[in-house]
């Protein structure tokens, strides 16, 4: 039993961070809170082109990122396109070697997709950690709102072709790129419809410095669909995506560095 006056001990988490918006603003109202303590991030990249899972956003961006945020931090290193047996399993790996360090929660910044909410929880069940996801169920234009007022600023790093014009990849969050997005685009890209890059806000140290590079199109095979039936219809379906690519400020955007992941 806890004495009178003894503070009580914060709940050991770690973040799973994308380097986007979403996982600021989550991020953010998670250290606002007082029974947790989150003590490390976690971020998925893809070790051959090394750049930030789905994102697209480069390794060495995403270093200086966290080393602005001060909190430790590891990454989980996947293939250039793993299967979800294999993206399972490096999953667990790094969440057990966490979870053997004392973290018994793990915060995300999913705002509605339930299935993924259940997904995550499932997994993590299975090794007894808890999900936590602080803006869960938030308006998503409110949410938007309240990064541009708490002086939060990202820019769009990737697009999806089929719901966005190019034109708005490599645009900076504010009050006029929410007001052009077409209807039936989520205000946060909840869908996937847009990724960002957050480079600074009130829980950085300092902003992230970076030179804004090419912009190119790239496709990729749609999910294969569990129904037999469905595969062959799925098989040529192609799923198509602007990248803006962001190089360090010591970089060049005339950089030779190939831009693919």
């Amino acid at each position: 039993m806890k004495e009178a006056g003894m503070p009580s001990l914060k709940l050991k988490t770690y973040f799973n961070w994308s380097s986007g918006k979403d996982s600021a603003l989550a991020l953010y109202y998670l250290l606002q809170d007082k029974n947790y303590s989150v003590e490390h991030l976690l971020t998925s990249v893809n070790s051959y082109h090394n750049r930030v899972s789905m994102h697209g956003l480069r390794r060495e961006l995403l270093e200086q990122q966290v080393r602005a945020l001060d909190i430790a931090n590891s990454t989980i290193e996947l293939p250039e396109q793993p299967a979800m047996e294999e993206y399972e399993s490096v999953m667990a790996a790094a969440v057990m070697k966490l979870q053997r360090k004392g973290f018994k929660y793990a915060a995300f910044g999913d705002i509605f997709l339930e299935d993924l909410r259940k997904y995550r929880e499932e997994q993590l069940n299975r090794v007894s950690i808890r999900a936590v996801f602080p803006i869960w169920k938030r308006n998503t234009r409110e949410l938007l709102d309240e990064f541009i007022a708490l002086g939060f600023k990202a820019i769009v790093i990737c697009i999806n072709a089929d719901l966005l014009e190019d034109s708005f990849a490599g645009r900076v969050i504010d009050r006029s790129f929410i007001d052009d997005l077409p209807k039936g685009v989520d205000p946060c890209g909840e869908n996937g419809e847009f990724h960002t890059f957050c480079f600074d806000g009130p829980i950085f140290k300092k902003p992230i410095p970076f030179v804004v590079g090419e912009k190119v199109y790239r496709e990729y095979n749609a999910p294969a669909d569990n129904d037999p039936d469905k595969e062959k219809l799925q098989e040529k379906k192609k799923m198509g995506f602007w990248f803006c690519d962001l190089l360090p400020e010591e970089q060049t955007i005339f950089s030779d560095a190939r831009f693919a992941f």
